[in-house]
């Protein structure tokens, strides 16, 4: 009989979170055994709570505890602007930035046809939808820049175009780049959106 076979079956489950090997996994799990009290009890209540009660916000995709997220509920950001973003990380990068005062809509990927990924197994035809309901002005396209990010960017461009501004955000040298340490596309990205000073 393995007396630890409950913990190596809770490492090999934390070395499939994004970020954690099986080196990292059993040093977090060696950590909160030591911390059972302080750590474990509490982590494997709110897991819990959180698997019990999470779900994707019917309008935009976000995750929340709720059918309809707090940003879709906020009358103050209903401005006519809607960010377009890939994945719900995405949505909260920008969120901890605090600078985009809009709504958001999740695509949940993007087009593929490698993977067989079309506009239906995306949250495109909803956002056509909001787009015509919302009274929305302006769409703002922060999707990755990747082969399939740009795809998608351009398929949703052409469906929307004449409806609303179409912008997407700008990419290239970031603040404190070193330009020997970018990488081509970067630096072919950062010349063609070159501006006046």
């Amino acid at each position: 009989m393995n007396s630890t076979r409950d913990i190596d079956a809770l490492i090999q489950m934390m070395a499939k979170l994004p970020g954690l090997g099986p080196r990292s996994a059993r040093r977090a799990v060696l950590h909160l055994i030591r911390k059972r009290e302080l750590q474990l009890t509490p982590l494997a209540d709110l897991m819990q709570t959180v698997a019990a009660t999470a779900r994707e916000c019917l309008n935009c995709g976000n995750v929340g505890t709720t059918d309809i997220c707090d940003i879709c509920e906020a009358e103050k950001r209903a401005n006519g602007m809607l960010c377009v973003v890939e994945d719900v990380a995405d949505l909260w990068a920008m969120e901890r930035a605090g600078v985009f005062k809009g709504r958001y809509h999740v695509l949940g990927g993007t087009l593929s046809a490698l993977d067989q990924v079309g506009p239906e197994q995306l949250r495109i035809p909803k956002l056509i939808d909001r787009v015509e309901g919302e009274g929305i002005t302006e769409v703002i396209l922060a999707v990755n820049a990747t082969v399939d990010g740009l795809t998608t960017a351009h398929y949703i461009a052409d469906q929307l175009e004449g409806r609303v501004t179409l912008t997407s955000l700008a990419q290239g040298v970031p603040i404190g780049g070193e330009l020997d340490y970018l990488d081509d596309g970067t630096i072919s990205a950062a010349l063609s959106a070159r501006k006046a000073l």
